[in-house]
């Protein structure tokens, strides 16, 4: 498997020119696709990504990665969950939104879409303070 640098598109015969895709461009719709569900909590970046949003940039490919291979492509997702949600149900909604979305927007339809959960965030965090107050 080799892996590529950008996606070029298929136009026919008709085209005035070739079309190219960045990964990076994949990564932003399906961030945004994902973190669009009901039940989605956040995406989950790196270290980078954690400081660019704390400058006041919005990175709108956190939690996501395309890999761009011979077979098609395949994106990786790594959100946190609300509590109390149905993580199956979540994790095909997050499927089918980043497809249809890629699909709409880009005419491409991706071979595999991963969910990683790798969270879950609870309504009421409570700090240990709190909790003594309480009793």
């Amino acid at each position: 498997m080799s892996e590529f640098s950008i996606l070029e598109m298929e136009q026919g015969n008709h085209g005035l020119g070739k079309v190219e895709i960045a990964p990076e461009v994949i990564e932003v719709i399906a961030g945004i696709a994902a973190s669009e569900v009901e039940g989605v909590a956040s995406m989950r970046g790196n270290f980078a990504a954690g400081v660019v949003e704390r400058l006041g940039k919005k990175n709108h490919g956190k939690g996501v990665k395309v890999d761009l291979t011979e077979s098609g492509i395949k994106v990786d997702v790594y959100c946190v969950m609300k509590f109390g949600v149905s993580i199956p149900a979540v994790a095909q909604k997050i499927q089918d939104n980043i497809r249809q979305a890629l699909l709409n927007m880009t005419a491409l339809d991706a071979e595999e879409i991963n969910i990683h959960v790798v969270g879950i965030q609870f309504e009421n965090l409570k700090t240990e303070s709190e909790i003594e107050q309480e009793l």
